[in-house]
């Protein structure tokens, strides 16, 4: 009791400051500006708040947590325009959505899962300011609480996701998610340093794959090549559906699962370095598990888009109880927040617990800002749902090219190479085969986001653990198992053996039709010899390594779960689930271009912007593309080429960042953009 009156000051104090009209309009504009970098797949809260940290320096400090408050709040929310209408995911925490979202696109139903998913973004937002103001000054003690145990655990929760979304066989869905984490181990182990299937003589690979890169290369580039091949509009159906009302509907209707993924959200928000690479899916994975009838999951299954955003919006809420309780910043777009604060004013305000007790009014003013901007966004998101909805009806072959200059843009900026363009191309390969054989691209994604905290956790515990153990068993047992760990424990293994029981109704990557014997096995074997590979590559790494370990425990594990596919495929007949293949039957088979000729026009946008750097590549790109692929008229193409430089070079001008050079910027000096 006397918390909440020592409170109720400041909490009066915050309306005062928030409740002005140059406040509430520095907040409008930072939603309007979080809305237009959360449209573009890739960029997200990061880019966004990079973007603002020039202008936060010596500025009023309730002006620019407004600014900063309000794009931070609304990206969750916006980028699921993306992960509807394209099946590109706007950002890590709207991959999910992708799996129900965009299958109600193509039914029509877009403005429907649009408005679906803007109501269940608005209900999580609030709950995530409501969870901020109540636990605000006693959630300290359970942050504390978890240790490097208890938050392996939740990794491994994380990672229990798969069994749901293993798919009709499971252990394709459990080698995909090893395949992932295998993946996820490229570059320097963090343990000791050493290279696991990378080398200083090519050090792109040292620091690892970035996970903008693999998330647009496993999902956007194999949607936007499956559309572009059946040179059609995304939506098969004229209309765009009920409109936003049916969707809100839809959100009251079930209102409690909103709820339960909402708290999801904010407990998983609570926790550092989580967040948004892991809180969709496990809300996914719970509204699969509350569902009576699994059987329209991944077919366009609206619960399927209000569990993960609902989670995702209250994330934010809760990632600010270890950003502003600890200084610890839940997320990347935390630690950017942090840096951002500190630039404020004189530099007076300084996160953590020095924040509760000097500033507990501004602290309150951030809470409330968060609100009132989840409320501004999602009333404008829902506004504009149906218009922009309408893009699903625009043929795709003109929406196309501007869609892959988009994600090649974002992919280059997570490190400024032409490899990330080399890099997301190969992904995008590999998200290709996935989905022409029925592999689970969620499972893989899982695993990629896991496998570095899962590898830091594991070694982290061990060696803390064998410490204790050399104390005394008791203290070692005590440890490992607390009560926390012991309930994560329990839900884990009943998640896990539901999910796989359940798995054969949820069809992650929709229903495969199955094919013949050989394309199935050849992809089956190219995973397997990398896989060995991997593990060779971290057996060759000194024994007094702890970074040979985690890789070489995936891969033993992915070896015996190829084993039993190979077993299983030279047992079956042709029309077993294992062998299945869209190019068999079905829209993939029935395309009107060939996989390879699609494939031929962006490996030509990578050799062009080799030789020529990016923005000449891109303009040859363009303007070919429109004029022998869309079929339009040479002026149409010419503004087209026109429209998508110019947008790309403000964007770039916006963020400060520069586009990939070729050979041609080596010897000649050219100004920017071209140099």
């Amino acid at each position: 009791m006397e918390v909440i009156m020592e409170a109720l000051p400041a909490l009066g104090d915050a309306w005062s400051l928030i409740l002005q009209p140059i406040v509430l309009g520095y907040l409008v504009l930072g939603v309007v500006m979080g809305l237009c970098i959360g449209v573009f797949p890739g960029l997200g809260g990061i880019a966004g708040l990079s973007l603002l940290l020039p202008f936060m320096f010596g500025m009023d400090p309730i002006l620019g947590l407004a600014l900063m408050v309000g794009m931070v709040a609304v990206v969750p929310t916006s980028d699921t325009f993306a992960s509807v209408l394209m099946g590109i995911p706007g950002s890590s925490a709207s991959q999910a959505t992708v799996l129900d979202g965009f299958p109600m696109a193509k039914r029509g139903q877009a403005a429907r899962a649009l408005s679906a998913a803007f109501a269940s973004s608005l209900f999580g937002g609030l709950v995530g300011a409501a969870f901020l103001t109540v636990f605000i000054l006693i959630a300290r003690p359970v942050v504390l609480e978890f240790r490097t145990p208890e938050l392996l655990m939740i990794t491994i929760f994380g990672l229990s996701m798969v069994g749901i979304l293993a798919g009709r066989v499971a252990i394709k869905g459990i080698v995909a998610a090893g395949l992932g984490m295998l993946i996820g181990t490229i570059g320097e182990g963090a343990s000791s340093g050493d290279l696991r299937m990378s080398s200083y003589d090519f050090p792109y690979l040292t620091d690892g794959l970035k996970l903008v890169i693999v998330g647009l290369g496993i999902f956007a580039i194999p949607e936007i090549i499956s559309l572009l091949r059946q040179d059609r509009a995304i939506s098969r159906e004229p209309q765009l559906g009920g409109g936003w009302l049916d969707g809100v509907r839809d959100w009251f209707a079930n209102i409690w699962l909103s709820v339960r993924c909402s708290i999801i959200g904010v407990i998983v928000g609570v926790i550092p370095g989580l967040g948004g690479s892991v809180v969709d899916w496990i809300a996914y994975g719970h509204a699969v598990q509350t569902t009576k009838d699994k059987s329209n999951f991944g077919k366009g299954e609206v619960r399927g888009v209000i569990g993960p955003e609902s989670s995702n919006n209250a994330k934010e809420g809760g990632g600010l109880v270890p950003t502003l309780l600890f200084g610890i910043p839940g997320s990347g777009s935390m630690a950017i927040f942090i840096g951002a604060i500190a630039l404020l004013g004189s530099g007076q305000i300084e996160v953590g617990p020095a924040m509760l007790q000097n500033n507990l009014d501004i602290t309150y003013s951030i809470v409330w800002l968060l609100a009132l901007a989840n409320v501004v966004g999602t009333v404008i998101c829902i506004a504009a749902s149906g218009g922009i909805a309408k893009l699903t009806t625009i043929r795709f072959a003109l929406l196309a090219p501007f869609l892959f200059m988009i994600i090649s843009f974002a992919a280059f900026q997570s490190g400024q190479n032409l490899m990330d363009l080399v890099a997301l191309l190969g992904i995008g390969f590999l998200g290709i085969m996935m989905r022409r054989f029925d592999w689970s691209r969620p499972a893989f994604l899982i695993g990629f986001v896991l496998a570095t905290p899962a590898e830091n956790y594991a070694n982290q515990a061990v060696q803390i653990a064998a410490s204790r153990f050399r104390k005394s068993f008791g203290e070692g047992i005590d440890y490992i198992f607390s009560p926390i760990v012991i309930i994560l424990l329990i839900i884990t293994i009943v998640s896990v053996v539901l999910g796989l029981r359940q798995a054969k109704n949820i069809l992650a990557e929709g229903d495969v039709n199955s094919g013949s014997k050989r394309a199935p096995l050849v992809f089956l074997l190219l995973v397997t010899g990398y896989i060995a590979y991997a593990f060779y590559d971290a057996a060759s790494i000194p024994s007094y390594s702890r970074d040979r370990v985690f890789p070489m425990f995936v891969g033993a594990v992915c070896l015996v779960g190829c084993a039993v596919l190979i077993i299983r495929m030279m047992l079956k007949p042709e029309t077993d689930a294992i062998f299945a293949d869209r190019e068999r039957e079905g829209e993939d088979a029935d395309a009107t271009h060939g996989l390879w000729p699609t494939l031929a026009w962006f490996m030509g946008l990578l050799v062009l912007t080799a030789l020529l750097g990016f923005i000449l590549a891109l303009g040859v790109f363009l303007f070919c593309f429109m004029k022998f692929r869309a079929g339009v008229s040479s002026r149409f193409a010419a503004i087209y080429t026109a429209a998508g430089i110019a947008f790309m070079c403000g964007m770039a001008w916006l963020l400060n960042r520069d586009f990939p050079p070729g050979l041609l910027q080596e010897y000649t000096d050219l100004p920017w953009p071209f140099g």
